[in-house]
C-alpha cells in the first residue's frame, strides 16, 4: 500500500507563484540556494543526459543583463515599450537561476523530451524554493527567446535556449491566489 505524504500534498495544493517584481531582500544564501538546486535537479531526465545547465544571477550581473537587453532592443529597432519590457525583470531582480536547455545528441531521447526535462527543472526550482520558504517566479520575456541576447547574456551555444528564468526572493505577504483550472473542463477519462 502506498504511503501518503499529506504535508507534501497540502503544500502542492496551495503553492502559488507571486510576481518577482514584488520580491524583496533577503535572498537565499549560497548554501541555501545549493540546497534548492540539489532538490530541483531531481527531475525526469530520460537517459540521464542532464540536458540543461544553470546560470545563477545576482548583484551587478542584473545591471549587465538589463543593459544587454536594452542594447539588443535598440539593435532590433525596438520602441520604448520593448526596451522597458526587456530591461524590466533585470532592473528589478535580486537573485535568479537561468535554466538553459542544452540538448545532448542521443539516438534514444528526442530533443523535445530533453526540452521538457529543462521545463520540469524550472518547475522544480520554483517548487523547491517555495518549499524552502522563499518566493519564486518563473519568467522568460522576449530577450530570453532572442538567440543573440541569450548568447551574449548566458553564453548559449547553437542549439541551446533559455527554458526559464526563476527569480527567488522574499515574497510579499498576503498576496491573493488566482483562479485555478476547473478539472471538469480539462480532464477526460480514457474509455476502456
Amino acid at each position: 500500500m502506498p504511503i501518503r505524504n499529506d504535508a507534501a500534498l497540502a503544500f502542492l495544493s496551495t503553492r502559488m507563484s507571486r510576481p518577482a517584481k514584488l520580491f524583496s531582500l533577503p535572498v537565499p544564501t549560497r548554501d541555501q540556494l545549493t540546497e534548492i538546486l540539489a532538490a530541483a535537479t531531481r527531475v525526469p531526465d530520460h537517459g540521464k543526459l542532464e540536458p540543461w545547465r544553470l546560470v545563477v544571477v545576482q548583484g551587478a550581473a542584473f545591471k549587465r543583463l538589463a543593459d544587454l537587453a536594452e542594447a539588443r532592443a535598440r539593435e532590433l529597432g525596438g520602441d520604448a515599450e520593448k526596451i522597458a519590457k526587456g530591461r524590466g525583470q533585470y532592473d528589478l531582480g535580486k537573485l535568479a537561476v537561468v535554466v538553459i536547455a542544452s540538448p545532448k545528441p542521443s539516438p534514444k531521447i528526442p530533443p523535445v523530451e530533453q526540452l521538457m526535462s529543462a521545463a520540469a527543472l524550472c518547475f522544480g526550482l520554483v517548487t523547491a524554493a517555495e518549499a524552502a520558504g522563499w518566493g519564486a517566479n518563473w519568467l522568460t520575456g522576449w530577450p530570453a527567446h532572442d538567440a543573440s541576447f541569450a548568447a551574449r547574456a548566458f553564453d548559449c551555444a547553437k542549439g541551446e535556449t533559455v527554458a526559464g528564468i526563476v527569480h527567488i526572493g522574499t515574497p510579499p505577504e498576503g498576496f491573493p491566489d488566482r483562479p485555478r483550472p476547473d478539472l471538469a473542463k480539462i480532464v477526460t477519462w480514457a474509455k476502456a
